[in-house]
């Protein structure tokens, strides 16, 4: 299923969604120029679970940016043009409303924390992994964990494909978001032990959803009810 547009209205521009989606575009744009150079630029700029256990153990790093840092760099970094195309179109998708609930600069705030902990999140099922972690999923899992606890009733138009047909279909964002989570959650699970089989950072995603939807109240997602 892939997500439209939902349809609760924004009665302000989402300055910060946009400015989130161009500077995640500028980024991988220059990804797209390194050609060889791409790989050294992710051993500095994303998350590394060994380079990071290594950091928090003490160890001194060679890398001229501290290992923690990396926490929030690695969330402007993507693998591939489907992998920036979804993670943007579910920003726009979801990100809008949530902006609006909290404003522009607490939205900024709890985008950023969400994609930390979600990385955090990663980081703990698999310590030593020396697979470098991108991508801006685990934020914007935050903020789909906020959409669905304040509009569970929203319709999300959507796009399902049925055997060689694509429709479109209008689903409640409770059931689109959460079957999005359980299939975070199942995969989390089912990668224990072998965290980097897959390629997808599941423990992410659900931690970003998790702490999404605990993070987005405290901040005064509900206030405006």
């Amino acid at each position: 299923m892939i997500p439209i547009k939902d349809d609760n209205p924004t009665y302000t521009t989402p300055i910060v969604v946009y400015a989130l989606i161009a500077i995640n575009v500028v980024v991988f744009w220059h990804e797209m120029s390194l050609g060889s150079g791409l790989d050294g630029f992710f051993q500095l700029y994303a998350v590394i679970p060994q380079q990071l256990s290594a950091s928090l153990a003490g160890t001194p790093s060679n890398q001229p940016i501290p290992e923690l840092a990396t926490l929030i760099t690695s969330q402007f970094l993507h693998g591939g043009l489907i992998h920036i195309g979804g993670n943007m179109l579910f920003l726009w998708t979801f990100g809008d409303n949530i902006e609006q609930d909290l404003g522009r600069f607490k939205f900024l705030l709890f985008y950023l924390i969400c994609g930390v902990l979600a990385g955090l999140t990663h980081w703990f099922f698999g310590m030593q992994s020396g697979v470098p972690t991108v991508g801006a999923s685990g934020a914007i899992a935050g903020v789909m964990g906020a959409y669905i606890i304040k509009y569970p009733k929203a319709k999300i138009l959507t796009l399902l494909p049925i055997l060689f047909f694509i429709t479109t279909v209008r689903i409640p964002a409770v059931f689109f978001l959460g079957f999005w989570f359980v299939q975070q959650a199942i995969s989390s699970v089912a990668s224990l032990g072998m965290p980097e089989a897959s390629g997808v950072a599941y423990w992410a995603h659900a931690g970003g959803f998790i702490f999404g939807a605990v993070l987005g109240p405290i901040l005064g997602l509900m206030n405006n009810d």
